[in-house]
């Protein structure tokens, strides 16, 4: 009996050595929380309903050079093309698009590092700092992540470092601060590792008790045409739209409003440019053209 006890104690203090010695397999219940993919990503699919809508989006955006200057519909001809008793829902989800097409085209692989954070365990460092070290598939292509979570007053601060075998090494794609709760912070994307400089900066909010939320994407990048031009999402508990977006396009200054329920699709638009007026357009369930209630 006494020598099946200490063999049973010796495995115990085996199996404990090794949770010791391994990386990321020790006590993580001090590392900080990483704030959740809806602080890096807007909700397009909410739009938008599925991915045939983005994936036309995405192989105009591919095909065309965007000009600032140039209302949007004349840029994407197939769209404008679309059923005219469509038109202001085809007009949202234009300008929904255009966003959704950068991020899916541009960002994909900060995106997509970011994703697979969360299904990686830290490893904390000497300075007390902790680090999410791990590969992920990109484009056929293996990349190397380290997301770095540092305590600063009342808060985190984040930086995500990646890198891909012969061509860049530990690129600071992403930097950002969250305060301890998770339920505020930014994030500043840079373009990429042939053009470095900074390209987008993502401010967030929510509330956690209600489920309601607030990012909005703003171009940052120095000097540009379009710098200051931002997209803005908030997620309410407000009846009967309780999406909220607001598309501010920076060359023409001039605001698309797009409000619309994520329970039945219908919505409406507000665009000075594109209608020749400020009132609301609105569409139903089917995205048909409605008068507007």
């Amino acid at each position: 009996m006494k020598t099946l006890v200490g063999r049973t104690l010796m495995h115990l203090l085996l199996v404990l050595l090794i949770l010791v010695l391994i990386p990321g397999c020790g006590d993580v219940s001090g590392a900080p929380t990483i704030p959740p993919i809806e602080t890096f990503l807007i909700p397009f699919d909410a739009f938008t309903g599925n991915a045939t809508s983005t994936s036309i989006f995405v192989n105009e955006f591919q095909m065309q050079t965007i000009s600032p200057s140039c209302p949007v519909s004349e840029q994407f001809p197939l769209v404008s093309a679309l059923s005219s008793n469509q038109s202001n829902w085809n007009h949202a989800a234009l300008n929904v698009g255009f966003w959704s097409a950068f991020v899916i085209v541009g960002l994909a692989v900060p995106v997509a590092a970011f994703q697979a954070s969360f299904r990686n365990i830290p490893l904390q460092q000497p300075d007390s700092s902790w680090v999410w070290s791990y590969s992920v598939l990109i484009r056929g292509s293996v990349h190397s992540a380290e997301l770095h979570g540092q305590f600063i007053p009342e808060g985190v601060h984040w930086d995500m470092r990646i890198s891909k075998e012969g061509e860049y090494q530990d690129f600071l794609w992403y930097y950002g601060e969250s305060n301890l709760p998770a339920t505020e912070g930014f994030w500043i994307l840079k373009q990429n590792p042939d053009v470095p400089n900074d390209l987008l900066q993502i401010d967030w909010s929510r509330d956690i008790s209600t489920g309601t939320s607030t990012i909005r994407y703003t171009n940052i990048v120095p000097d540009g045409p379009e710098n200051g031009g931002y997209i803005d999402v908030q997620y309410t508990d407000d009846i009967p739209y309780d999406y909220i977006w607001d598309i501010y396009n920076k060359g023409q200054d001039n605001h698309t409003h797009i409000e619309f329920s994520g329970n039945t699709g219908e919505g409406r638009v507000k665009d000075l440019n594109r209608f020749g007026d400020d009132d609301w357009h609105c569409w139903d369930s089917d995205r048909i053209n409605v008068a507007c209630p």
